[in-house]
């Protein structure tokens, strides 16, 4: 760091290392992450006490630009992916939103039994054979989530149809479907092994899941899904306004 803060001046120390932090995590190799240079040495090179870097270091974690991870260190936090409960966006919506490309990790439709849960939803036996698909999606950086999807038979899904559209625009089009209302459940649960290994995060890290079913036109169950968000990488946000 060429940069260097000024005892004397009226802006507190911490306010000037704050400044600098800023200044640092927006060059390159630290965007493309790599990790910050150690607390203590950042304290030397400016001169300062340590407890001083670690204010700055910590305003910017709290803020969410900054991830530190103990024992390993600090690095730029990735961009996360962030919807809203207020209205119903897919996944590629929210995406093409942000500028942000779309990485498809996995893509797979077949016929399976619906279990129990699924059988459940769509009111059908268990055992009926109906459309499973399974997306590991994400950016350029890596997997951000992994979608569960059961399809009800009377749709008439094969699992030949072109998943890689948006999924409920493909619905429209090519099965003549309209989705049309979403009944969700947001819950945080700890990644098993097999989940961790897929999202490329940690055994037990928090991982945000969703529930929904989903209803067309008519009212009926149309689709059940199931989402897993690496916590790093995904946020919902909502507005709540007082009445």
């Amino acid at each position: 760091m060429i940069h260097e803060v000024d005892p004397n001046s009226k802006v507190p120390l911490h306010n000037q290392v704050e400044r600098l932090l800023r200044m640092l995590i927006r060059q390159p190799e630290y965007q493309k992450g790599a990790f910050l240079p150690k607390e203590v040495d950042l304290a030397n090179q400016l001169g300062i006490s340590r407890n001083t870097v670690r204010h700055g270091i910590s305003k910017l974690v709290n803020e969410g630009l900054l991830v530190r991870k103990k024992g390993v260190g600090t690095k730029v936090a990735s961009r996360k992916v962030s919807t809203r409960l207020d209205h119903w966006i897919s996944f590629s919506g929210e995406m093409k939103a942000k500028g942000m490309e779309v990485a498809n990790y996995e893509l797979k439709a077949q016929p399976v039994a619906a279990d129990e849960e699924v059988a459940g939803v769509f009111h059908i036996s268990p055992g009926t054979r109906l459309v499973k698909l399974s997306r590991l999606r994400g950016t350029q950086e890596g997997p951000i989530l992994l979608s569960l999807s059961w399809f009800h038979p009377r749709l008439g899904i094969t699992g030949e149809e072109d998943f890689s559209q948006p999924l409920y625009q493909m619905l429209e089009k090519e099965i003549g479907v309209y989705p049309t209302v979403s009944r969700e459940e947001i819950s945080a649960i700890a990644a098993e092994k097999g989940l961790a290994s897929r999202l490329e995060v940690r055994e037990g890290a928090p991982i945000l899941f969703r529930k929904r079913v989903v209803f067309d036109s008519d009212g009926k169950a149309m689709e059940f899904n199931k989402v897993y968000y690496q916590g790093e990488g995904f946020s919902y946000s909502i507005d709540i306004e007082r009445k």
